[in-house]
């Protein structure tokens, strides 16, 4: 994890447990971070392979142009990451742990960032474990969200969460990196599995145009420098 607020969720979220393997959705103090509200999500995952959106906060939903409540949250993922990450949703709630998804979020109109998801595990009025309390920050430079909405997303990489601490409060957020940064992992909470493992990203789900080159290039160059560093696992 890179990103200072998806430290502070993932800490929250492992005092909110007190013992258990995971908290329940009750357990949630709104209050509590209260500054992280608006760019966080209920996820509904009893059917991992349509995971729906059961609350949003209004940033998250502005970021994509609409009320995401109630709308599937593998809509705006290309069929491939869609695939992995129907996965890996199914991973995290078998192991009870966090998960971290590293992508590339493109607009219409070829316009692109980098993001970090965080999903952590909940239950339901102490129910099964089918729920994903979740965030999504931003950290490259949001400029070319002013104004545009998320047309679809791509995964570049994920990683499983685990924690032996509690994650520091008051650590300093990391410098937004340009798209090119290698996503490296967090002292605190080394990498369990990374998903990049296709020669090359397959454009056709995407269109045409300079947006496809665009982001060929980013993908291209984002995975080439984590080769030599992180193990590859494909889903």
């Amino acid at each position: 994890m890179k990103h200072k607020n998806s430290h502070l969720l993932v800490g929250y979220w492992s005092r909110l447990r007190a013992g258990r393997d995971v908290p329940d959705q009750a357990d949630i103090d709104p209050r509590a971070i209260k500054r992280l509200l608006s760019y966080t999500f209920i996820l509904d995952c009893e059917n991992p392979a349509r995971p729906v959106y059961r609350l949003a906060g209004t940033a998250l939903c502005e970021r994509f142009g609409f009320e995401l409540k109630g709308t599937g949250f593998l809509a705006h993922w290309e069929s491939r990451s869609s695939l992995s990450l129907a996965s890996l949703l199914r991973q995290g709630l078998k192991a009870r742990q966090p998960l971290c998804l590293s992508s590339i979020a493109a607009t219409a109109d070829s316009g692109m960032v980098e993001l970090e998801t965080v999903l952590t595990p909940v239950s339901f009025n102490g129910g099964a474990v089918n729920r994903y309390f979740g965030m999504v920050q931003t950290l490259s430079d949001p400029t070319p969200l002013v104004g545009r909405a998320i047309a679809y997303e791509r995964l570049i990489a994920s990683q499983l969460i685990q924690e032996d601490e509690p994650f520091a409060a008051d650590r300093d957020a990391p410098p937004p990196p340009p798209p090119s940064m290698v996503v490296k992992s967090h002292p605190k909470a080394p990498y369990l599995r990374l998903v990049v493992s296709q020669d090359g990203p397959h454009l056709l789900a995407f269109g045409s145009g300079d947006l496809l080159l665009k982001m060929f290039e980013l993908i291209g160059r984002v995975r080439s420098a984590n080769d030599d560093a992180l193990p590859r696992l494909g889903i």
